[in-house]
């Protein structure tokens, strides 16, 4: 397994690290993508261990809680052979303060979480989305103070807009409080819009991505293809709705490429577009998921090889999409963009 550095921070993590939003199975169908149970769940920790891969990311809205249950029986008695990351903000009741990133909400969640995982520390904590009703002051002071009594580790973002990330990097540089070291993204072949302001802002500002759904909402786990109905028992047929969408012939355009390169290199589609995430600039570790073995076996498979660079530049092709504006300017005449411009 590969490691990297975690954007401007010291710690390493794994170029593959595995998410468990299929620990639990409680709640509505959007926070529960799985029913792993705490006997699963510690095979499937186990495999990823053996693998190298020893980064653990969870969220309190995963199965209402269940998830970060799952993850703290799963790892009882080798807390120190991994990381875990976890992550609030997101709704977790009706109450006036069971959502957001307030003083009081940060404090009473993370208090919840190291409960519901066993452990009296995170290693990074990231916020699950920008909360414009709360300073980023008062948000990030606390996170400093929870850093001091030992709580958690590292800080991150998660599903920011540029904008908002780096108001809270400046008020950190400001007050001289820790800075987000990562930003946890939505990064596939056929979801690109992180290239265009995300990338630059985490090159320039050394915020590294931890990328969840890399195969694109699953849509490029092979299943999908030209002219044939969704597969019977894919997730799509009742998850679709809130998935980023995707132009329908460009993902079949994206998909028939995978394919050829998939057969090239004798890899699976998912493993080449997991690959292709893995060479890009600015990202710390992919996150992957996996409701059965299998499905984990063959996304460990991503790493230990290199696609070539035809094989990128024809992936590039195929999922390249124009810009909005501002950033259609910064287009190359080959149709690739370039991360850092000349101002015109």
């Amino acid at each position: 397994m590969d490691y990297r550095t975690l954007g401007g921070s010291g710690l390493k993590v794994p170029a593959l690290s595995f998410g468990t939003g299929t620990f639990g199975g409680r709640g509505p169908l959007f926070s529960a993508w799985g029913n792993s149970d705490v006997a699963e769940a510690r095979r499937l920790i186990d495999i990823c261990l053996d693998a190298g891969v020893t980064l653990f990311d969870t969220a309190d809205v995963y199965s209402a809680g269940a998830s970060e249950d799952v993850l703290g029986a799963a790892i009882k008695g080798r807390r120190d052979r991994l990381l875990i990351s976890t992550k609030t903000g997101l709704p977790m009741g009706d109450g006036p303060n069971d959502a957001g990133t307030g003083r009081h909400r940060l404090i009473a969640a993370v208090d919840a979480a190291l409960k519901r995982l066993g452990t009296d520390y995170i290693d990074l904590l990231q916020l699950h989305a920008f909360d414009a009703a709360t300073p980023v002051e008062e948000v990030l002071h606390t996170l400093d103070a929870l850093i001091r009594a030992g709580k958690i580790r590292f800080i991150g973002a998660s599903n920011f807009a540029g904008w908002q990330l780096m108001k809270a990097l400046a008020a950190a540089d400001r007050h001289g409080w820790p800075r987000y070291v990562a930003h946890q993204v939505y990064y596939a072949l056929v979801g690109r819009d992180y290239e265009w302001e995300l990338m630059p802002l985490g090159l320039d500002q050394k915020v590294g991505a931890l990328v969840w759904s890399p195969l694109g909402w699953g849509r490029l786990t092979g299943r999908i293809r030209r002219g044939q109905p969704l597969p019977e028992g894919s997730r799509l047929h009742d998850t679709a709705q809130w998935g980023p969408p995707v132009d329908a012939e460009r993902l079949y355009t994206v998909v028939d490429t995978l394919e050829a390169v998939a057969g090239e290199t004798g890899r699976s589609v998912p493993q080449v577009a997991i690959a292709w995430l893995l060479a890009r600039p600015t990202v710390s570790s992919v996150i992957i998921g996996a409701r059965n073995e299998a499905q984990l076996r063959d996304n460990l498979g991503a790493v230990g090889w290199s696609l070539t660079a035809e094989q990128i530049a024809r992936l590039d092709a195929a999922s390249d999409v124009m810009p909005a504006y501002p950033y259609y300017p910064y287009r190359t005449q080959d149709g690739f963009r370039r991360l850092n411009p000349p101002i015109v």
